[in-house]
């Protein structure tokens, strides 16, 4: 597939008129949409929780040393395979939502697990094998949305899975503090059953709701023993997905290494590096609806490759500053970055591969694994060779790659005939 038809059909969907039926609207109307809105806020409300907590469960309840706790992320890897596997899996029969709830019920099995365990290799194993394609359920909402979108279209339609995205990233700004509270009130174990619980919760919304045939994806009829995509129809979506991976690779070196910087460099006290922190969810969910709006004026893959360099401008303000002005103003603009990626990153993901949606969302929300590794892995080796705060210029030059890439995939898609 050539990578200007899917950007095309893309902008085309974009610079449609906008009805009076809001975004909102749609979505509180449709069954399918109000429940995955909510089912993506408690998936993201139970795992962003347990995920600053992991650590120190492995360390305080298990005995694992600081560098086994930090290796524990990096079973996160199996996650894009396992995503892959589901992906390709829903787009041969159709059944997006009941292998979400499959991929659910296998989420609340790996946290269950990993509560009670008792010994140190458990979790790993766990986190591996199970917890990997417990990852994969959000993905399949994503698919059934758009069968459902291409099924009953509408000029809104954007909007719709921008608010879906909305609940996705409000449920990973209450999830910390809710952890950290839940933790510090019981215990880590409770605080992962609660994670568990939380993972299985997201099956209610939806209920016994299936996805309607007229829904079901077009090709499965006239192809039922597709092989599914080739790697070629999959290069516009793999580039994109790898050009993506750069600009989140930034995310674990800030959240690794700001709060360091604030309290032991440049003395900030509590409050206000919580509030550094805690501007970036607010800036991103502000600006999610705008980033649809946006696009529709000047082209998804542009202005993606302006949240971007939203993201580069970041990180120097992080390295360069050392003042609480600069580094609010890097947390804004990064809220920029991911009000615009979290808003459209998932749409476009889905028209690059068209007749896979599943797979491609799998593809895409599974590869912040691999960033988070390549990211965890240049932080530590920045940091120890150019420090605090310089260690920020890494994911500046890797956001720049980031946005040369994306200036040159949305170039080829316009001189393309």
């Amino acid at each position: 597939m050539a990578l200007h038809e899917p950007v095309k059909a893309t902008e085309t969907t974009l610079d449609e008129p906008v009805t009076r039926t809001s975004a909102l609207r749609l979505t509180l109307a449709s069954p399918l949409y109000r429940g995955a809105t909510i089912s993506v806020f408690l998936s993201a409300l139970g795992f962003s929780a347990a995920a600053p907590q992991i650590a120190s469960f492995l360390v305080n309840d298990l005995g694992a040393s600081l560098t086994a706790a930090g290796l524990f992320y990096l079973t996160n890897l199996t996650a894009p395979v396992a995503g892959y596997l589901v992906g390709r899996r829903s787009d041969r029969t159709g059944r997006r939502l009941g292998l979400f709830r499959i991929c659910a019920v296998l989420g609340f099995t790996g946290w269950l697990g990993i509560a009670y365990s008792t010994n140190l290799w458990t979790p790993y194993l766990i986190s591996a094998v199970i917890g990997a394609f417990g990852g994969a359920a959000t993905s399949q909402l994503f698919a059934a949305i758009h069968d459902e979108q291409k099924a009953h279209p509408h000029p809104n339609s954007d909007g719709v899975v921008a608010v879906v995205r909305m609940a996705l990233t409000a449920g990973w700004v209450i999830g910390p503090v809710a952890g950290s509270f839940l933790a510090a009130q019981t215990s880590l174990h409770t605080m992962l059953l609660a994670t568990a619980i939380c993972t299985l919760a997201q099956i209610l919304p939806l209920g016994s709701l299936r996805t309607p045939p007229s829904a079901a994806p077009a090709h499965q009829a006239t192809e039922p023993g597709s092989r599914g995509p080739s790697l070629r129809d999959m290069r516009p979506l793999l580039m994109f997905t790898a050009l993506y991976v750069l600009v989140y690779a930034g995310e674990p070196i800030k959240y690794a290494y700001l709060p360091i910087y604030m309290n032991s460099q440049l003395g900030f006290s509590a409050g206000l590096s919580g509030a550094v922190i805690g501007i970036q969810p607010l800036v991103e969910i502000l600006l999610m609806p705008l980033a649809v709006l946006v696009a529709r004026r000047i082209g998804v893959m542009q202005l993606m490759a302006i949240g971007a360099g939203f993201g580069v401008a970041a990180n120097v303000c992080f390295a360069v500053t050392g003042t609480a002005v600069g580094l609010f103003a890097g947390q804004i603009l990064m809220g920029g970055v991911w009000g615009v990626f979290a808003a459209l990153g998932i749409i476009l993901a889905q028209r690059l591969l068209p007749t896979a949606v599943a797979t491609a969302s799998a593809i895409f929300l599974s590869s912040t694994a691999l960033a988070s590794a390549l990211g965890g892995a240049a932080g530590g080796l920045g940091a120890a060779a150019i420090g605090i705060p310089l260690v920020f210029l890494i994911p500046a030059a890797l956001g720049l790659l980031a946005v040369i890439g994306l200036t040159v995939m949305t170039r080829s898609a316009e001189t393309k005939p």
